[in-house]
């Protein structure tokens, strides 16, 4: 019996280390940051979310190279109907296919005025803040939340109403919840809000990307505070240095959150360089 069970852990540990090594796609989740709030997160099975694709913008200087290999995409997120939050949304559409995640009423108005493909913005994949949408098979989960923020959108040229400023929804964050990876929230462009507690309560949140530039958003100090609130294991600052405007920096949001008392671990300040990717685990 003795030897029989030798005889197998031997042969389990042979197939281990027989078995070829397993690439990225299959082990863990990416995120790159383009500047601004735009992201690219990558799923353990290859699947790709941009997030406010702003790609070609005054902070990322390959800007244009970055878009040009944008191939494959599978669902596009944005926040608000912002300039800076659509970005490049409409052309990487036409692109790749990808589907738009959004509030709803946003996803009407960019089809309505922005050019977006209407075959991309599904009613599946538009909801409002506390919906929540499977996505990929359930691979991925997308929580609508609440911004505190405004949302317009300028129509494009072509449209009957070409640069009229028409309402497009309310602002949304996003919290994404990777099956086998982490659960990301981006907060889009808000103020600090007391219901930010509630979705640290509700969702244990591993990584949060926080505005902290300023004039239009939360900055340094008060993104802290809004870190206090959510208590997320790690956070990445973003929104911030795209404009004379937005003058907040990660230094500034550091110092801020290291003055502040936590209970439990204290939320480790990751921060990014345009362009850089990292790889993420849940906990």
């Amino acid at each position: 019996m003795i030897r029989a069970l030798r005889l197998a852990l031997l042969f389990s540990l042979a197939l281990l280390f027989a078995a070829p090594s397993l690439g990225f796609a299959e082990t863990g989740t990416a995120l790159t940051w383009y500047g601004q709030s735009a992201f690219k997160l990558t799923t353990p099975s290859g699947k790709v979310l941009l997030i406010d694709p702003w790609i070609v913008n005054p902070v990322n200087k390959n800007g244009a190279q970055d878009l040009a290999a944008l191939n494959k995409v599978d669902f596009i997120l944005i926040t608000h109907g912002h300039g800076d939050h659509v970005g490049n949304a409409v052309e990487i559409a036409k692109k790749t296919g990808a589907k738009l995640v959004a509030n709803y009423d946003l996803g009407r108005a960019l089809v309505q005025y922005g050019g977006f493909p209407e075959k991309l913005a599904e009613r599946t994949n538009l909801g409002f803040p506390g919906g929540e949408l499977n996505l990929l098979d359930g691979e991925v989960k997308i929580l609508l939340v609440q911004a505190v923020h405004s949302s317009t959108l300028e129509a494009v040229a072509g449209n009957p109403v070409a640069g009229k400023v028409v309402y497009a929804g309310t602002p949304v964050g996003f919290v994404i919840s990777v099956k086998g990876g982490p659960t990301i929230y981006h907060t889009g462009d808000t103020d600090v809000f007391w219901d930010m507690s509630m979705i640290g309560n509700l969702n244990r949140i591993d990584l949060m990307l926080a505005c902290i530039g300023g004039h239009f958003t939360m900055g340094p100090s008060r993104a802290a505070l809004a870190v206090k609130l959510v208590h997320p294991a790690e956070v990445v600052p973003m929104h911030f240095g795209s404009n004379p405007l937005l003058t907040g920096t990660p230094k500034e949001f550091g110092a801020a959150l290291a003055e502040l008392p936590f209970d439990g671990p204290r939320p480790v300040v990751r921060e990014m360089k345009v362009g850089e990717t990292l790889l993420l685990s849940g906990r």
